[in-house]
């Protein structure tokens, strides 16, 4: 039996015309094991769901996110303590649905089978690549944006034909448990299960035996998650951190430069894995650079402490440690400057408020210049030549993402052909997250793997060969003993082929490079 769609819930539920395949049952009614038995009993069971069935799962998905938008909201400033309800929709709601819409116009195309070497299909040896479900997928999400960054992996996970077991981050304890409520109103078990704090601990589902694991996270725990999942041979991807860093070209304009650095800065309260962490500004124009960034604070904020769209440090330990890396920085030599609107006490401890803060004189030796911030702080370093931004970078982890102000010149080519990340955005805030065939993913200890668009279907799907021969010959045969003088002659006759084919390629190409 099918759930159908809520009556009055207009566009948010069109298409979700099925739901739950049982009555009404709590993902907290069972332990994660179970779940995962119980996803897994019904995959084997239905087998590899039809285009319709993922896009309907998509479309509920979504439905689950716009139904309960405003809830959800609520719920976000309640575990931030203050957090604005605009960004929360723009974000955790209304931002998942450009990669679920995607997810659900290309599902059909990429989930059809795909034929290769026709010439060779035409002599008898036909050969295609199927794209098939792995099974159960696992994601778990963090605080800082507890539904954008599980609900996008799940709609990937869902086109590829996978039931998902869903675990948001505990620290978001109220935005969990509204969502774990409402979850099986559209949702049976079978399908999409939200594992709670009840549940267990982060570590406990990294045990989990399922057919992937999905993490976003610090590098740190997520080394741990992928320990665990190793020990079950499971796959896992990881998007973690990283110390963005930022370049402003020598003829980039200035004051766009600072306007856009200082608000992707301050998005969230500094606390998203693609705000730029530090960023290198001509010598020159520092004072010129600096001097607007604050500007442009002074005019965002005229005040913080009773402000409800400033966003909140997430927890005390947070605060704490944000405001030790400014202390440290400061007693080691660096210059700070804050944004402190007249008569409001910050930092505040009460509020977890940390005004804007700009630091200078940066660096190494401070544990600033190591540690990914997560708050509302900027470093900002001259530079002379484009080689001392290259040589910092890349002395460093490769980050998530990388920002550029300027023009697409050679200067940026260069910087991009130094450099690794695990993407790179030019004049403004996470536009790649708006492409939707391009991945998000990082490199290195910034994150391994990818999704969003296609690349989230493919990282859920398993590449499956089939090769079907008609052929007059036979490669078992040709293979194994006895081995006759005809094979010893084939054999030769092949060794010699390939030795003439790849030593007019060496030719060619030493010939281009000039050698």
């Amino acid at each position: 039996m099918t759930k159908p769609a809520k009556a009055d819930s207009g566009a948010a539920n069109a298409g979700a015309t099925s739901a739950t395949k049982n009555a009404r049952v709590s993902s907290e009614e069972h332990t994660m094991t179970e779940l995962v038995e119980i996803q897994r009993a019904a995959f084997l069971r239905d087998g590899i769901p039809s285009a319709d069935v993922r896009i309907d799962r998509i479309t509920r998905l979504g439905a689950l996110l716009l139904d309960n938008a405003d809830e959800i909201a609520e719920a976000l400033t309640e575990d931030f303590g203050s957090r604005p309800r605009d960004l929360s929709i723009a974000t955790d709601v209304v931002g998942c649905m450009i990669d679920l819409t995607h997810q659900r116009r290309g599902v059909k195309e990429w989930m059809a089978e795909t034929k290769t070497a026709k010439v060779q299909g035409m002599l008898g040896f036909k050969q295609r690549v199927r794209h098939d479900p792995l099974g159960v997928v696992a994601i778990m999400g963090p605080w800082n944006f507890p539904l954008q960054l599980t609900f996008v992996p799940a709609g990937s996970a869902f086109a590829a034909g996978n039931r998902v077991l869903m675990r948001p981050s505990s620290i978001t304890a109220r935005t969990t448990e509204v969502i774990a409520k409402h979850a099986p109103d559209y949702f049976s078990l079978e399908e999409f299960a939200v594992v709670t704090p009840k549940h267990g601990s982060g570590s406990d589902f990294a045990k989990l035996k399922v057919d992937h694991m999905f993490f976003t996270g610090s590098p740190e725990v997520g080394a741990s998650v992928a320990a665990e999942a190793a020990k079950n041979l499971i796959p896992v991807t990881l998007e973690l951190g990283g110390k963005n860093p930022a370049v402003v070209d020598i003829d980039a304009d200035i004051d766009k430069a600072a306007n856009f650095l200082a608000d992707a800065r301050l998005v969230n309260g500094g606390q998203v894995c693609l705000c730029p962490d530090y960023v290198f500004v001509p010598e020159a124009k520092l004072g010129e650079f600096t001097d607007k960034v604050i500007a442009r604070w002074t005019k965002n904020f005229d005040s913080i402490v009773g402000n409800p769209e400033y966003t909140a440090t997430i927890n005390q330990k947070n605060y704490e440690r944000i405001l030790d890396l400014i202390d440290d920085a400061e007693q080691l030599g660096a210059t700070k400057r804050q944004v402190i609107p007249a008569g409001e006490p910050l930092p505040n401890a009460e509020q977890r408020k940390i005004p804007p803060t700009l630091l200078t004189g940066v660096k190494a030796g401070m544990k600033i210049e190591e540690d990914e911030v997560f708050g509302p702080v900027l470093s900002v370093y001259p530079y002379r030549n484009l080689s001392e931004v290259i040589s910092h970078i890349t002395s460093h982890p490769h980050p998530l993402t990388m920002y550029w102000s300027g023009d697409d010149n050679e200067r940026f080519q260069e910087l991009s052909d130094s450099t690794r990340s695990g993407s790179i955005n030019a004049n403004d805030f996470a536009i790649h997250l708006f492409g939707a065939e391009l991945p998000f993913s990082g490199v290195g200890r910034s994150g391994m793997g990818g999704y969003h668009g296609k690349t989230g279907f493919e990282t859920f799907s398993h590449a499956r060969a089939v090769a079907f021969s008609t052929l007059p010959i036979s490669v078992a045969e040709m293979m194994s003993p006895p081995f006759l003088p005809k094979d010893t002659k084939m054999t030769n006759n092949q060794l010699k082929l390939w030795k003439f084919f790849n030593n007019r390629a060496a030719k060619k190409v030493r010939k281009r490079l000039g050698h």
